[in-house]
């Protein structure tokens, strides 16, 4: 697995999202990983070493993978980038229909009281 830099890695997404407009998704992993082996975890452990945790992200539209990994430091800015380019894609999005609250509660109170009479 070829991790990319900051940079990079959020340009590979913006294309994605772009690519993916008129019809596809793009789907987005984040996980928490060292980037260790469990040997290595357990030989720092049982030194008494702190191991340093890293988030991993992974992003694919089927055909074409990308990943980094990020760091403590790095988070803050990355997170800001990554909600903007999130913001300016989720233009596809549907609206969610609601329902009229005071119809759908008056239902409910009809078929509560036709069940307790039956």
């Amino acid at each position: 697995m070829v991790l990319l830099q900051l940079d990079p890695f959020l340009n590979e997404l913006t294309s994605m999202f772009e690519k993916s407009k008129e019809k596809g998704s793009v789907w987005v992993t984040l996980k928490r990983s060292s980037l260790k082996s469990k040997v290595q975890k357990r030989k720092l452990s049982s030194a008494g070493e702190s191991i340093e945790y890293r988030c991993l992200i992974r992003a694919t539209d089927g055909k074409k993978t990308v990943s980094t990994s990020v760091g403590a430091k790095d988070h803050q800015r990355f997170q800001a980038s990554y909600a903007t380019i999130l913001k300016a894609h989720m233009t596809a999005l549907k609206k969610r229909e609601r329902k009229d609250r005071k119809k759908s509660t008056e239902a409910e109170k009809k078929e509560g009281t036709s069940t307790t009479k039956s």
